[in-house]
C-alpha cells in the first residue's frame, strides 16, 4: 500500500483524476462505438488507481497545451518532458520515446532535417506541442506556423502549401500514406520523452509516481500495452536514473 502521504498527493479527492490527451493518438484513444477511453496512458492509469486502491477519473483534453492550461482539474498527466512545462508539472523519467519527425510535399528539394531551418521555410506545428516547444527554443532562422491540434498540422500544411509539416512520426507517416504527394524526410529531429507527471509540490505523489513508472517498465507492463494496442512508433524508455 502506497504511504499516506503519497495517497494524499496523488489523489486528494479520493479519486484519481488522470488528464488525457486525446490528441496524441499513439497513446490515447476512444472506442468508436461506447466511447469508452483506452491506450496506454489509459492503461497505466488505471493500473496506478488500482494500485492505490481509488476510482480513476478521466479527464479529457484534445491537446498537449490544454492539459498544461488545465492544472488543476487533475492530479497525474501523461505529457512529453520539456524544460517549460517542468516549471510546473513533476515528471518522471519517461516510459515510452516516440520521434519528431517532419514531413515534405514530395517535390520538395529539402532532402534532410538539418535544410530545414532556412530562411523562407515555414514549419507547421501543433500549438504548444513538444516539438512547437522544441523548436521554438532551437529554430532561427524558418518560420513555426501553428495550428490548435496536432491532427490539424496536416491539413493546414497542404492549405496553405507550407514547405515543413512537424509531428510524431507514426501519425505523419499515416497522413503519408492517406494524402498523395507527401513524403517523410529521414531520420528523427528530436526525441519525444512521453512521461508521467504530477502537478509540483506534490512531493511525496512525485515520488511515488516515478517508482511506479520505472516498475511498469521493468515488469513488462509498458510493453504490453505496447503490443496490445499496436502503439507503431512507441518504445519502451530506458530505465530511469534514481531520483
Amino acid at each position: 500500500m502506497p504511504a499516506a502521504a503519497a495517497l494524499a498527493d496523488l489523489a486528494p479527492s479520493g479519486i484519481l483524476r488522470a488528464a488525457i490527451n486525446f490528441d496524441n493518438t499513439i497513446l490515447a484513444s476512444k472506442d468508436a462505438a461506447t466511447g469508452e477511453p483506452g491506450g496506454i496512458s489509459v492503461e497505466l492509469a488505471r493500473e496506478l488507481a488500482r494500485r492505490l486502491a481509488v476510482a480513476v477519473a478521466f479527464v479529457p483534453y484534445h491537446a498537449a497545451a490544454k492539459v498544461v492550461e488545465g492544472l488543476g482539474a487533475w492530479d497525474i498527466c501523461f505529457l512529453a518532458i520539456d524544460p517549460k512545462r517542468a516549471e510546473k508539472v513533476a515528471f518522471t523519467h519517461p516510459y515510452v520515446v516516440i520521434e519528431g519527425a517532419y514531413l515534405v510535399p514530395e517535390a520538395s528539394t529539402i532532402r534532410a532535417n538539418d535544410e530545414v531551418d532556412r530562411e523562407g521555410i515555414r514549419v507547421a506545428v501543433s500549438t504548444g506541442s513538444a516539438y512547437d516547444l522544441y523548436l521554438s527554443r532551437n529554430v532561427q532562422h524558418a518560420t513555426l506556423v501553428r495550428t490548435t491540434t496536432a491532427k490539424d498540422v496536416v491539413p493546414m500544411f497542404v492549405a496553405q502549401k507550407l514547405e515543413v509539416a512537424a509531428g510524431v512520426r507514426p501519425m505523419l507517416e499515416a497522413d503519408v500514406k492517406s494524402i498523395p504527394g507527401l513524403r517523410m524526410l529521414p531520420g528523427r529531429f528530436m526525441a519525444i520523452n512521453q512521461a508521467m507527471g504530477t502537478p509540483r509540490g506534490r512531493d511525496a505523489g512525485a515520488r511515488y509516481l516515478s517508482d511506479f513508472v520505472e516498475d511498469m517498465k521493468a515488469s513488462g507492463f509498458v510493453a504490453a500495452a505496447i503490443a496490445r494496442n499496436r502503439a507503431m512508433g512507441a518504445t519502451v524508455a530506458p530505465p530511469g536514473r534514481a531520483q
